[in-house]
């Protein structure tokens, strides 16, 4: 069985079920859980719309640690004891998926949940999705929870 389960969150609604989700097995079958956000340094420095990137990059950086201290304290709130981890995307190269994966390998989960918009068609195209990136990518088994 599963002993240690990572989650992605982003602060959506979807990936709060994730959380859930998580929380719900972590403590069903007593896993060590880590909850991990990403931000992506590269495509903000790349873009000449923003006159100032640097602070912008530490709206995100605070953005994400306030959503890893929110999903942190629900796992608490439920009896799990949770680790949090703040990935920080800074070199051309990396891509969302592949860093969630990375840190799956690196801490090591035996299992990714990651939430899932259940986009279809041209929207889906156009916008790709980061849980099918870390199920195409992963080493490890990842469990989709689709949004409501």
């Amino acid at each position: 069985m599963f002993k240690r389960i990572l989650v992605a969150v982003d602060g959506s609604h979807t990936a709060e079920l994730a959380l859930q989700e998580a929380i719900r097995l972590a403590g069903e079958v007593r896993a060590q859980l880590r909850i991990v956000h990403v931000v992506d340094n590269v495509n903000l420095n790349l873009s000449a719309e923003f006159p100032n990137p640097s602070e912008i990059w530490d709206a995100m950086l605070k953005g994400g640690q306030a959503i890893l201290h929110k999903a942190g304290a629900a796992a608490n709130a439920a009896g799990v004891a949770a680790e949090t981890g703040l990935i920080e995307i800074d070199t051309l190269g990396h891509r969302i998926p592949e860093m969630i994966a990375t840190d799956a390998d690196t801490w090591p989960a035996d299992l990714i949940v990651i939430g899932t918009h259940g986009r279809r068609g041209l929207s889906h195209l156009l916008l790709g999705s980061v849980a099918e990136g870390v199920v195409r990518v992963a080493s490890k088994p990842v469990l989709l929870i689709r949004g409501k």
